[in-house]
């Protein structure tokens, strides 16, 4: 009986790394534009020829996007054994954000989202004021946590400064951060990020915690 030898090699495998790794290992997205569609909140689909990715992004993102946009997203692709997530961001200095965040001890993609909507001069008044209490309003994140969260936001800005300008440019919150306050509109069922969003707009004239709190809720 005559065979015929199949004379096609496999794909060489990168030295270092197994069989398996190399088949399994998946492509990294870096961004993708498409038309957006609104899903559950902090998710939207982008559909780019008719085929849809589902990616999670930030709530400031999410509330900002509209049905049927034609947009451009910045994809940060986490891989896990079992899963493979996307998480969009508008801007590359959101996505770096983001992935810097998540290389910080005890801090995973949640919780690096919740930070990505947190209001960047509020980020920066706990850094410069060195008040992990900012931190400690976002559900997940503990004293210890916020602690040492604030130690890495500190190094991170003093490298990457240019991750936290907008927040800079902000000004100073002065009193309008009032942990009081936000949990107050909290325990109203409101998140966290729209609580600290709103509180940062408030008027700088506002002087206890009763007038934010009514402010905030003529706002929301």
């Amino acid at each position: 009986m005559h065979t015929t030898k199949n004379t096609h090699s496999p794909p060489p495998v990168e030295e270092g790394l197994g069989v398996e790794e190399f088949l399994y290992t998946p492509l990294m997205i870096s961004s993708l534009r498409g038309v957006i569609h609104k899903g559950p909140i902090g998710e939207v689909t982008v559909d780019i020829s008719g085929v849809g990715y589902r990616v999670k992004v930030p709530l400031d993102t999410w509330e900002m996007l509209q049905e049927g946009d034609q947009r451009l997203l910045w994809i940060s692709t986490y891989v896990r054994e079992d899963r493979l997530d996307l998480y969009g961001f508008p801007e590359a200095a959101g996505r770096l954000f983001f992935e810097e965040l998540i290389n910080m001890q005890g801090i995973g993609p949640r919780l690096g989202l919740e930070l990505c909507a947190v209001p960047k001069d509020l980020l920066t008044q706990a850094i410069r004021e060195e008040d992990a209490s900012i931190l400690q309003s976002i559900k997940g994140i503990g004293r210890k946590t916020a602690e040492k969260l604030l130690l890495e936001l500190k190094s991170l800005a003093e490298k990457q400064s240019d991750l936290f300008r907008p927040a800079m440019k902000g000004g100073d919150m002065g009193g309008q951060y009032d942990q009081d306050a936000v949990e107050a509109l909290k325990s109203l069922g409101y998140d966290t990020s729209t609580v600290l969003d709103t509180l940062k707009k408030l008027p700088k004239d506002l002087k206890t915690t009763e007038e934010r709190v009514t402010a905030a809720l003529r706002a929301l």
